[in-house]
């Protein structure tokens, strides 16, 4: 997750922590269709001023969306105005901090799941497939990135970006990069073999299309950082 991302998600969140909000959001939540200010007001027991002020908020902060509707299902002149109504929004929220990235590895091991009942191949080699591929896809996104400016200083700064959006907390030392944080922590800590080889994967296809960096994908585990290492050509893993 980008800086925009996590802060519009903190917002959501904080949105929350006034009572008056957090009810009517939860009304909202629970009603299952959208509703009006008035309805809303008389669930909460607020005044229809008070209501309006917290749901608009809701809305602003992404937690609800806003909509318009003529509740008499009368049309045309003499209709009145279509009232305006909130419902649940579509986008989720999550914050974890350190970030940890669950939603990308069930995304992952349920796509190697269907890729290995459908090709009749072992589920960890259609894991490892999976995550090579969203490596390579992180590597585009930083080739992209630096298309007019393809220097390896510019390429290597790109690919810090796209591996700290996706979690993994880079940091520079003499032998390459360490990434200092695993986007699977509590998974890893269970499944340590199966995340440890998906992370693997995930770096070589990553690195596999960013061979200017010299760098290559070791396992290293360690405490308090993820279990890879990208080390430096002519480097020990360390």
């Amino acid at each position: 997750m980008n800086r925009a991302g996590l802060d519009a998600n903190l917002a959501g969140i904080a949105s929350l922590a006034e009572p008056t909000r957090r009810a009517l959001y939860l009304y909202v939540q629970a009603h299952g269709a959208a509703v009006s200010r008035d309805e809303a007001a008389a669930a909460v027991g607020v005044p229809r001023h008070t209501a309006k002020f917290h749901l608009d908020k809701l809305a602003t902060d992404g937690l609800l969306e806003i909509e318009f509707a003529r509740r008499t299902g009368r049309q045309g002149p003499g209709a009145g105005r279509p009232a305006k109504l909130y419902r649940p929004a579509s986008r989720e929220l999550a914050v974890t901090l350190p970030e940890r990235r669950y939603e990308l590895a069930g995304r992952l091991m349920a796509g190697a799941i269907a890729d290995a009942r459908t090709n009749g191949i072992p589920v960890a080699e259609a894991l490892s497939r999976a995550g090579r591929q969203h490596g390579g896809e992180m590597a585009a996104t930083a080739l992209l990135e630096t298309a007019d400016s393809p220097t390896r200083e510019a390429l290597l700064a790109a690919a810090r970006r796209v591996l700290d959006q996706e979690g993994y907390g880079t940091r520079t030392d003499p032998a390459g990069l360490t990434l200092a944080n695993c986007p699977f922590r509590a998974l890893a800590a269970e499944h340590t073999t199966v995340i440890c080889s998906m992370n693997l994967a995930i770096m070589e296809g990553l690195l596999a299309r960013l061979d200017q960096l010299h760098l290559s994908a070791v396992l290293k585990p360690a405490e308090g950082r993820c279990c890879v290492r990208l080390a430096a050509e002519g480097t020990a893993a360390g």
